[in-house]
């Protein structure tokens, strides 16, 4: 990816003159786009690692796999939230891992954590680097260097069960290899998070993603049989069988562990046959109320849609859900809902017939196929956007909780109260738009975009908002994350939201699998 915006520079989004209107319109911003820097221009502390380090750390990888060059360094300087776009931008010394390290198997990676934890050099795991909560970086705590251990050579399918279907990949293959590697057994993962272009299975499976087809196949961690960490303390390698008794489930432990107990090399994954059939359905509902009543009524009655999503008015109203479309008016009034059903062509007619029953009787208008094949056509295009709206000018950020249906309303208006206020104490309207992107039979997550104007200092900025936001969303009874993980941004909530015996809970695991604490200090654990 690109060094200081999301993703290919090739796929980068201009600004529509529906979306300038917009800026000017309701935020005042003129959308004048900044001058580009090079990265040549970018200044980074010097690496810290030592001559005899970097020596040590390149005869356990290998020639060429050590770097320490500033472009390798940049590459890996943290992700892609809008804190870690801003910071690019900074004219100052940005800091950056001391060195990057590629390892090409797990007994290099044992070694790496072996050296470092005698050495005093922390260690980053890094995947796709697609984080947005801060996961990435290069916190060195009381070490004396940090380094980046990139999993992109640990880029193979290992192995299929096609009785079982089960496959097991190594931990640095991403969304669109899988899908590529499986297609050649007839199989699928059915994994499309907003990062599926980037990101890595190790990643999905430390972060506990949570991908947009996660009503028919799963969120990440549904799909996982079994995984390999590679930890100071020796290896774990759990999921024996499909479900055990045999005591806590230790895949709980280590999914979701965000790089700080271990490094996850291998995955072992459920897999489907790839869809022979797809069905598309928009829906047009009243109201943001009609329209989650309408999802919890389809998710409750378990008709199956592959995909079930509802943008709020003021979503809908920018046509953020159809991006091909943003800030072109199309769709009018109302809450736009997504529907996609996948499988056999009986089994998604038979899905898809069921919940067009559900969605009618609920208050819903069809709208045909067309808004749901722009939504899926331009699913991944919306980080893109973020950075044209960065460099004109505006604050672009998301954010994300989940909560019970009961729950819904209140916990919406919380966050949209919190974030509206917090931004205008700064000086700038909000546009805040909200979706419903997962549902489950008790609740739902709540994913919410965010447009402001910057002002002062755009760091600090969002972070009062964000702040504000977080603070809202624990008083009103939600989770902290759903799906961005909690990173360096979210862990002054995790005390809040597991209790202060969870924290030493985890404390004790962290002691016992990483006993000089050099696994991605700063992150998770308060």
């Amino acid at each position: 990816m690109k060094w200081d915006a999301w993703g290919d520079p090739a796929e980068a989004t201009p600004l529509s003159d529906g979306i300038r209107a917009l800026l000017n319109q309701a935020l005042g911003i003129s959308a004048t786009a900044a001058p580009e820097r090079g990265p040549d221009q970018v200044r980074l502390r010097p690496s810290a690692l030592t001559d005899p380090d970097r020596r040590a750390l390149t005869a356990l990888v290998g020639a060429g796999h050590c770097r320490v060059d500033d472009r390798d360094r940049l590459l890996h300087a943290g992700g892609k939230s809008t804190l870690d776009l801003l910071r690019r931008k900074d004219t100052g010394v940005q800091d950056a891992p001391d060195a990057v390290l590629l390892p090409g198997d797990e007994d290099q990676v044992a070694a790496i954590l072996d050296y470092c934890g005698r050495h005093r050099i922390a260690v980053v795991p890094f995947g796709g680097g697609t984080s947005v909560v801060g996961g990435l970086d290069p916190v060195r705590g009381v070490f004396d260097a940090v380094v980046a251990l990139d999993l992109r050579r640990f880029d193979r399918l290992l192995g299929v069960d096609a009785v079982s279907r089960v496959a097991e990949f190594g931990a640095g293959v991403t969304g669109p290899a899988a899908e590529r590697l499986l297609a050649e057994h007839g199989l699928s993962l059915g994994h499309f998070p907003q990062s599926f272009q980037f990101a890595t299975l190790g990643g999905f499976a430390a972060t506990r993603s949570s991908g947009q087809d996660s009503a028919g196949y799963g969120r990440f961690d549904d799909m996982i049989r079994g995984l390999r960490m590679i930890t100071p303390a020796g290896v774990l390698d759990v999921g024996r069988a499909p479900a055990s008794a045999a005591g806590p489930d230790l895949r709980e432990l280590l999914v979701g562990s965000e790089g700080v107990f271990g490094v996850i090399t291998r995955v072992r994954l459920r897999v489907h046959p790839v869809p022979e059939a797809t069905r598309y359905e928009a829906w047009s509902f009243p109201d943001f109320g009609t329209g989650a009543a309408a999802l919890r009524a389809v998710t409750q009655t378990g008709t199956g849609p592959t995909v079930i999503r509802l943008s709020d008015e003021a979503e809908t109203g920018v046509n953020l859900a159809t991006t091909a479309a943003i800030g072109e008016q199309q769709i009018t009034g109302g809450c736009l809902a997504i529907t996609v059903f996948e499988g056999t062509a009986a089994h998604a007619d038979a899905r898809h017939a069921e919940t067009r029953a559900v969605l009618a009787a609920h208050g819903g208008t069809s709208l045909g196929e067309d808004p749901a094949r722009a939504w899926e056509h331009g699913r991944f295009s919306a980080p893109y956007l973020r950075d044209s709206l960065l460099a004109a000018g505006a604050l672009c950020e998301t954010l994300e909780t989940a909560t019970d249906w009961a729950n819904v309303a209140a916990l919406k208006a919380a966050v949209t109260e919190a974030l509206t206020a917090a931004l205008g104490a700064s000086g700038t309207p909000a546009l805040v738009l909200c979706h419903i992107s997962h549902v489950y039979p008790t609740g739902a997550s709540l994913y919410f975009t965010v447009v402001a104007g910057q002002r002062g200092n755009p760091i600090e900025q969002w972070r009062a908002a964000k702040t504000a936001a977080s603070e809202a969303i624990m008083a009103a009874g939600g989770t902290i994350t759903h799906h961005h993980a909690v990173g360096v941004d979210h862990r002054p909530w995790m005390g809040a939201e597991i209790g202060d015996l969870g924290v030493q809970v985890l404390r004790a695991v962290k002691a016992t699998l990483d006993p000089a604490g050099i696994l991605n200090p700063g992150k998770l654990i308060p």
